[in-house]
């Protein structure tokens, strides 16, 4: 961090509707390493983890959590939804869209552990921005 910029504040989102939670350790492992890699700053409280039912269902009580912090944050700083891959959000691809825009209307932007991210492109066709 140089001058008043500061690092942006992530917020790590997963779902499993497993009872075998080896493959949700391995990516909330990479995504603690990723935020590393970056030097951003893992935020208090998290992960926010869906599980079970709530992890199949297009209504998630700990995704609502993080938006809700996320709104909190938002004024102060630059705030990311941190998730593994795509799929983490949603495997439809239409439900996915609906959660990044709740994601963007919270002030924040989404991004995966592979270096893709909605940051610029998604933001501004939902904000009209085109």
């Amino acid at each position: 961090m140089t001058g008043d910029v500061m690092a942006p504040l992530v917020l790590i989102y997963d779902r499993c509707a497993s009872r075998n939670h080896r493959d949700l350790d391995l990516r909330l492992n990479g995504c603690h390493t990723y935020v590393d890699r970056m030097g951003w700053v893992l935020a208090s409280g998290g992960p926010w983890l869906d599980r079970g039912a709530d992890a199949l269902t297009t209504q998630r009580p700990q995704m609502t959590v993080l938006l809700n912090r996320m709104r909190t944050e938002a004024p102060h700083r630059e705030v990311v939804c941190l998730v593994h891959t795509w799929d983490r959000l949603a495997t439809d691809h239409t439900h996915r869209l609906v959660l990044q825009q709740r994601i963007i209307e919270a002030g924040g932007w989404t991004c995966t552990t592979f270096g893709e991210s909605d940051r610029y492109n998604l933001r501004s066709v939902l904000v009209g921005q085109r």
